[in-house]
């Protein structure tokens, strides 16, 4: 596949550092004329001109960083971190798991193109190259409690490192933590998992297993993640390995705030997104780590995100999640695809208020709480429910507008449309009132 425009961009923005890329052999145009020779700098100028021929293969595959990625240097940024994270030393405490990891690490397939995109990620945007470092390390420990097949936990570490190229070749802004997306960035986010796959598959050094899992890396067991939204036992086990890799692995980002505390709450209330065995592992570790946990450290965990009134915010999140016109999945009036697609949110909408409750949290049990509900440490859980709920109803109000599927110029239900008004403002409030909070 050729090199997006939003790539190109970070090839140029290489080419401008003190360390440009090189020609990885001699260039070509496509009638076969040389352009550069092998070892050449490409400085802003060349690339420039280069772009603007036909040339005899991608101009990207043709490249090489100076100090491009290898085995070796993913070891010792792997080592780097796992000094800097409390949670990865707990998850790598087992004698020999850490020195093993870092070996697969360091023997993983890296074809030169894929070696350049790990530098242009690297050099370009660093924090995506740590949070991918840092997934495959999750990715990797994930599989040793699963299988002591070395070949496994060697893919499932690949798996790790590579399963987010594809966020280099779409919208930038999309590689920002916070911020609105509009339909057409929403959609290439959503594609990003086929375009890290394609770039995979042109290689052959990589099992189709392996593949698959990337295509599968933000699928959710219960049919609302993308790009497919497959469900359940149509999600291979490596692919709900990536899923929860993954996201763990963007919990621990720096800028996160107390990150285990957010961690420990996004995992217990999104059970049903994720391999509840591979779930218990992690919240196995995160309770360690918690119980170890200073009394400064928990003075800190306190503070993360304020959120002002839970109690009150989480009563209306379950009240708005009470309001989902679920008639719709018996009216005749409505064609039978969407008759099951309302049916499918439904379902998330009743485990929604089914975590509510596991958690204590529904507007009865918070009733009977009393003078407990004014205790600190109870309201700032309560926060964080509110924080991650609030979230998952914005994205659930997503999903049903997605899967009515709504042609040109059709309006929606007055019944759906209300209730999508009041799901996306009622989130909205939530989440801008926590930022503008914290």
């Amino acid at each position: 596949m050729p090199a997006s425009p939003h790539f190109s961009v970070s090839v140029g923005q290489l080419a401008s550092s003190a360390t440009p890329p090189v020609a990885a052999g001699a260039i070509y145009s496509s009638q076969g004329i040389k352009l550069i020779d092998k070892g050449a700098r490409v400085d802003p100028g060349l690339y420039e001109r280069l772009t603007q021929h036909q040339l005899s293969a991608p101009l990207e595959d043709s490249l090489a960083a100076e100090d491009s990625v290898t085995g070796k240097s993913l070891r010792a940024v792997a080592e780097d971190l796992i000094s800097r994270r409390p949670v990865l030393q707990h998850m790598l405490e087992k004698p020999g798991l850490q020195a093993m990891l870092l070996d697969s690490l360091e023997s993983l397939p890296l074809p030169a193109p894929i070696a350049f995109q790990l530098s242009v990620a690297r050099d370009v945007h660093p924090d995506l190259f740590q949070y991918s470092v840092c997934t495959a390390i999750i990715a990797g420990w994930l599989a040793s409690t699963q299988s002591t097949v070395r070949f496994d936990i060697s893919m499932l570490t690949a798996g790790g490192l590579l399963h987010d190229l594809g966020m280099m070749h779409i919208d930038p802004i999309l590689l920002q933590a916070e911020g609105r997306l509009s339909r057409e960035q929403r959609r290439q986010l959503y594609s990003h998992p086929l375009v890290s796959a394609l770039l995979l598959e042109r290689h052959h050094e990589y099992p189709r297993e392996l593949i698959r899992a990337v295509r599968e890396h933000h699928e959710m067991l219960d049919g609302s993640g993308y790009p497919a939204g497959l469900a359940g036992d149509k999600i291979s086990q490596w692919g709900r390995t990536l899923a929860l890799a993954q996201v763990v692995s963007a919990l621990l980002r720096p800028g996160r705030g107390v990150r285990t505390t957010r961690l420990s709450m996004l995992l217990r209330t999104n059970r049903h997104h994720f391999d509840r065995a591979l779930c218990d592992r992690v919240l196995a570790v995160l309770r360690r780590l918690l119980q170890e946990a200073t009394p400064a450290t928990l003075t800190e965990m306190a503070s993360l995100e304020p959120v002002s009134n839970p109690v009150e915010r989480l009563n209306t999140i379950d009240s708005v999640l009470a309001a989902w016109p679920d008639g719709m999945t018996k009216d005749a009036n409505v064609p039978p695809a969407r008759r099951a697609a309302m049916g499918t949110i439904t379902e998330q909408s009743t485990q929604m208020r089914r975590i509510l409750a596991e958690t204590g949290a529904t507007t009865e049990q918070l009733e009977q709480l009393g003078e407990d509900a004014n205790d600190a440490l109870l309201l700032e859980e309560l926060a964080l429910i509110t924080r991650e709920l609030a979230w998952q109803l914005r994205t659930l109000a997503r999903q049903a507008r997605r899967r009515w599927h709504p042609a040109p110029d059709e309006a929606l239900p007055p019944v759906l449309e209300n209730w999508l008004v009041l799901a996306e403002t009622t989130s909205s409030e939530l989440l801008e009132g926590a930022a503008a909070a914290a």
